[in-house]
């Protein structure tokens, strides 16, 4: 008589939460404050035993270390971090509705309040530096994209997943050891996710627990946090930080992400703040895949293990650590050893009346106009006649409207000219910097 053995495929090992177990060492900055990683885990451990039950959170926290502490808190009990595009009621309620067993988690009481919200203690006790351990395969986080090219889309972002790609992320960003971070962007962004919340969890970078906006309070947050020091913003936020003249304290690094950023922007900041601009190109469903030194505009760079393959209506990204290739609407050059370039995205290459042009180089046209701050061309809707025209929103103080069309005129093939072209005081980005195409269509009817 023979005996049948059954063979299981062992599981993957858990990934502890910090890839650093040296619980003395410096996790975040709150204002010119330190608090250690042991510090850290004991609130992580004294919030996740008080969490509601349920299996999806929708985290609004406004402070950064109390974010990183209620995603790794809500990711120890099980639960998923959602994390909307906007922060709108209405956005709130629809991410509600489609996540029924979930709750909002914040620092104080929504007006209007959701159906379920828990509120963060403004401390708290009872944890122990314990290091907690999750499986690879957990979903911490949902992400949704923005929004820029349509309806904004879900992507899951399990533990094993983002362990792996943070890793690669430190060896871009921190290469030279431990740095004290901040960010411009928010942490419910995937871009301000993976460098200000995953980042300090999976290597031993600081960051800093504020959200500054305004090219000051910039100044401000980094002169809390001692060097070496970097800088994790948005071409919109470098641009205006420029302009303003305001002085930075010695930087590390810039690194930029969100959106394309002009090689003479990008060697403006490396002269005026006598650092290294890094710039980062990924998406909410790749996570960060390339790098490169933005001021020489040269090939992208891809991350380690990271592979491209061009289709016809765009580019299949693969690597060890997704759960199957995805697709990016990104027309791409491949170039020899592991570099690319990029050619536009599927959906910005235009044809009107058998004439080609991309909306990347007309937005390059219209920012290097004298006098514009800041400005956007894009596509509207279909007409009638099935013509999809071009419109532009403009920031340029005192400037008319017309003289901006007529300096593009001098390098446009007239069919490619938006109409209509309109001057407003501001462009409706969120807080990532991006610019959602239905709060653009809503721009435009308003101006």
């Amino acid at each position: 008589m023979s005996a049948v053995v059954g063979i299981h495929a062992a599981s993957p090992p858990a990934l502890p939460l910090l890839a650093d177990a040296d619980v003395s060492r410096i996790l975040a900055w709150r204002e010119d404050k330190a608090v250690s990683a042991g510090q850290f885990l004991a609130e992580v451990g004294a919030l996740a035993a008080r969490l509601p039950s349920a299996r999806h959170v929708v985290n609004l926290c406004d402070d950064r270390y109390r974010f990183i502490v209620s995603f790794c808190a809500a990711a120890v009990a099980g639960q998923s971090n959602l994390l909307p595009g906007t922060r709108t009621p209405q956005a709130i309620a629809e991410t509600l509705d489609a996540y029924p067993d979930s709750y909002v988690l914040a620092e104080r009481t929504l007006d209007p309040a959701p159906a379920r919200q828990f509120l963060l203690p403004e401390t708290l006790h009872g944890g122990t530096a314990a290091m907690p351990a999750l499986p690879p395969d957990r979903v911490v986080a949902i992400a949704f994209t923005s929004g820029s090219t349509g309806v904004p889309k879900a992507n899951a972002k399990t533990w094993g997943a983002v362990c792996a790609s943070s890793a690669l992320n430190a060896g871009a960003v921190c290469a030279n050891g431990a740095s004290n971070i901040v960010a411009t962007v928010p942490p419910q962004h995937m871009y301000g996710l993976e460098l200000s919340v995953l980042l300090p969890l999976r290597s031993r970078a600081a960051i800093h627990s504020g959200h500054p906006f305004f090219p000051a309070d910039i100044a401000r947050a980094l002169a809390q946090v001692p060097a070496p020091r970097v800088l994790v913003t948005t071409p919109h936020h470098l641009r205006a930080l420029l302009r303003s003249g305001t002085d930075l304290p010695a930087l590390t690094a810039i690194v930029s992400a969100t959106a394309p950023l002009d090689a003479q922007l990008a060697s403006a900041a490396e002269t005026r703040y006598a650092t290294r601009v890094i710039e980062l190109f990924g998406s909410t469903e790749t996570c960060v895949i390339a790098e490169r030194r933005a001021t020489r505009d040269e090939p992208w760079k891809l991350y380690p293990g990271v592979s491209l393959h061009p289709q016809p209506d765009g580019t299949l990204v693969d690597a060890r650590y997704f759960p199957t290739p995805t697709l990016l609407h990104d027309i791409v050059e491949l170039l020899p050893p592991g570099r690319f370039r990029l050619c536009g995205r599927n959906g910005d290459l235009l044809e009107i009346a058998g004439k080609r042009a991309s909306l990347g180089d007309l937005n390059h046209r219209l920012l290097a106009i004298p006098g514009v701050n800041d400005g956007v061309v894009f596509q509207l809707d279909a007409d009638a006649g099935g013509v999809r025209r071009l419109a532009a929103l403009v920031v340029a103080p005192g400037m008319a409207a017309g003289k901006i069309v007529d300096a593009l005129r001098a390098g446009v093939d007239p069919v490619f000219l938006p109409r209509p072209l309109k001057i407003i005081a501001a462009l409706p980005r969120n807080a990532a910097g991006k610019l959602p195409r239905a709060a653009l269509l809503e721009a435009l009817r308003r101006a």
